[in-house]
Formats: structure tokens, C-alpha cells, sequence
């Protein structure tokens, strides 16, 4: 069952990869982006179109930063607290 899930995988990234080839492909047109202060850039439609995907993604992923560090730091601490419970109450103890 694995190896049909990894053949499946396979083939859906050789498909993705397929469409966004033809993609390219279809829009090989150069493209201007025009930039503040007079600053002009031409390029592929597929170059651009990638570079703001690329460029939205680490967008995200800087946005995602404070919050990831605050749930580590709150982990830490929680399992830090844990572990300090768990050093302090003695087996030996009868329960009343």
C-alpha cells in the first residue's frame, strides 16, 4: 500500500509539474514591470509570476515568525513547569 501512495504522489507531481511547464510555455511573452524612481524591468510573464509567488511566500513566513517564537517559548515553559511538578512529589508518601 505504501508504494502505491508513493507512485501516486509521483505521478501527481510529475503532473503538477507538466501543467505548470505548459504554463510557462504558453506565456513566454516579455513582460514590463515598471518600479519607483524610472526603474523598468522586463522580463517572462512566467519569471515575474514566480518571483511574486516566491516573494508572497516569504512574506507569509516572515509574518508567521512572532507567533511560531511565542508558541515555542510558551511550550518551553510549559514542559520546563512539567518537569519541575513532577521532580517535587515524593512516591514514598501515603494518600490520605
Amino acid at each position: 500500500m505504501k508504494n502505491i501512495t508513493r507512485y501516486l504522489g509521483l505521478v501527481l507531481k510529475l503532473l503538477v509539474f507538466l501543467l505548470v511547464l505548459g504554463f510557462a510555455l504558453k506565456n513566454s511573452q516579455t513582460v514590463t514591470f515598471n518600479a519607483y524612481l524610472g526603474q523598468v524591468w522586463q522580463a517572462p510573464l512566467i519569471v515575474m509570476l514566480g518571483l511574486a509567488f516566491v516573494l508572497g511566500v516569504l512574506a507569509g513566513a516572515l509574518a508567521l515568525l512572532p507567533s511560531t517564537f511565542r508558541l515555542r517559548r510558551e511550550a518551553s515553559r510549559k514542559q520546563r513547569a512539567g518537569e519541575a511538578d513532577s521532580a517535587i512529589t515524593p512516591t514514598d508518601m501515603p494518600v490520605v
